[in-house]
């Protein structure tokens, strides 16, 4: 019988699936109709402030949302003051935002960004007065409730700024968008988490979680100007034209990608961290984590590195094509970040803070070798060297992790080796029936190509190895869309 553990867990990926489903659809939705009413201006105002936004957020939540849910244990007292930490952090942001939008307007020359940036400066007040409350119920696997105050979020936003738009209110629109995702989203969660702070207490011992959430804070600081490496690199050395072939195809792959993984921590750090002094528990949910991942996200990429020619032309057009070998470099990196995307998790849920910053460490100075050897290549050398960062850095971690805390290094490799084999051949009969059905047109190409590669992924099936793997990934599909039965004893109270 699967524990209530695995079927909350199981449970809690369905909603959090469905609801980033429907925030991606709402994103089209915005897209489609808010463009027809506002210009490209309103919306370049926007994301100027938004990389400010962006980039405040990193400080703003201080890791203390992973703080909170990886605790062996958390009291009241100690929520209640995290809450009062992240509502000041965001206070202050909020207050240094309010100062720099004069600067922000004289810098771009746009008179308009200062109103648009004072405004949206409340974001991190609302966002920190919501963190402990989404913290408690990502802690408490109640990923239904936090789903719901998401999706009600996007939607109440998206009628909002359409009305606003309709009334004539321009760039104003998106500044109603983004404030009334932020207050709905907090009215949800607070509705959902049933628990009102008090003050802040002195009694109550919080100094390991602010070390461990800074020591987050600066691992995802080194991440952010590790992002920036290649685009940096491109821009300098080739130009305009080529950075804009680069960030079109990175961002067809790495956007969806990241839309895809990022949600599933949610479920996978307050799972792993309730798990942590059952170390067999731990190492197999590990090793499924993986596998999930591995299956459902690797093979699709590995089709999409085979077909890359004809989904540039359909994604962007025929005067993009040289920008289909940077994307089949792109999905074949995503497939192997994807691999190694647990390894993060567990940091996270051990409580490996200043572990997590020096291997984080490590890992960008491999990228910013790999991405400055590739570019003596030329472009398609940076995409390369993006690609190869990942399959150097992944041994890396797994040999780092089982250094600091137990790890199932056999499992992991094992899983990922058929991942791995079962993607490669699943990409190459893509690639060939994509060749294939040249001269048909670009839709038949990804038609074919789809088709050959699900039917080589599937003849893998033929191997007992690879049946296993299946019916333990079914197994868990069957948790997601079953309700937990109470328990006999429960039952019979009721």
């Amino acid at each position: 019988m699967p524990s209530p553990l695995a079927h909350d867990a199981a449970r809690g990926a369905l909603f959090t699936l469905l609801a980033q489903g429907a925030r991606i659809v709402l994103q089209l939705v915005s897209v489609v109709v808010l463009a027809r009413l506002l210009t490209p201006h309103d919306y370049g105002m926007l994301a100027i402030v938004l990389v400010l936004v962006g980039l405040g957020e990193i400080f703003r939540d201080f890791g203390l949302t992973s703080a909170s849910i990886q605790a062996p244990e958390l009291s009241s007292g100690q929520r209640d003051n995290l809450f009062w930490i992240n509502t000041a952090i965001g206070a202050a942001l909020a207050a240094a935002m309010l100062l720099v939008a004069a600067g922000l307007g004289a810098i771009t020359g746009e008179p308009e960004i200062v109103g648009m940036a004072q405004w949206l400066s409340l974001l991190f007040l609302l966002n920190g007065l919501a963190t402990q409350h989404r913290a408690t119920l990502m802690r408490d696997m109640r990923l239904r409730p936090l789903a719901i105050a998401d999706v009600s979020a996007a939607a109440i936003a998206l009628a909002l700024a359409v009305g606003a738009a309709l009334l004539g209110a321009g760039y104003w629109a998106l500044v109603v968008q983004q404030l009334a995702t932020g207050l709905v989203a907090l009215l949800g969660v607070v509705i959902a988490g049933r628990w009102a702070p008090r003050w802040y207490s002195r009694t109550h011992r919080i100094g390991t979680m602010v070390t461990f959430g800074w020591n987050l804070v600066a691992a995802n600081l080194v991440q952010y100007a590790a992002r920036q490496v290649d685009t940096v690199v491109v821009a300098s050395r080739f130009g305009t034209t080529s950075l804009g072939l680069y960030n079109r195809a990175y961002q067809l792959v790495m956007t969806p990608l990241g839309q895809v993984r990022s949600p599933l921590q949610s479920v996978a750090l307050p799972l792993l961290s309730r798990l942590q002094q059952d170390q067999p528990r731990f190492e197999s949910y590990v090793v499924a984590a993986q596998l999930a991942l591995g299956y459902a996200i690797g093979i699709p990429l590995a089709m999409l590195a085979g077909l890359a020619e004809p989904v540039v032309a359909i994604m962007l057009g025929d005067a993009w094509a040289p920008a289909a070998p940077l994307l089949r470099m792109f999905a074949i990196a995503g497939l192997l970040t994807t691999l190694s995307y647990v390894g993060y998790w567990v940091y996270v849920a051990r409580g490996l803070g200043a572990q997590l910053v020096r291997y984080t460490l490590v890992t960008a100075g491999i990228k910013i070798v790999c991405v400055a050897v590739g570019s003596c290549f030329g472009l398609i050398g940076v995409a390369i060297g993006f690609a190869v960062h990942p399959a150097i850095a992944w041994p890396v971690s797994l040999a780092w992790l089982s250094r600091i805390t137990p790890m199932p290094t056999r499992r992991l490799y094992g899983g990922a080796a058929r991942i791995v084999a079962v993607a490669t051949l699943a990409g190459a009969a893509s690639w060939g029936a994509g060749l294939a059905g040249r001269g048909l047109g670009s839709w038949a190409e990804v038609g074919l190509g789809l088709a050959a590669g699900l039917a080589v992924a599937s003849t893998a099936l033929l191997l007992p190895i690879y049946r296993r793997d299946a019916a333990s990934l079914a197994s868990f599909v069957r948790l997601m869309v079953t309700r937990r039965r109470p328990a006999a004893g429960a039952a019979g109270r009721a």
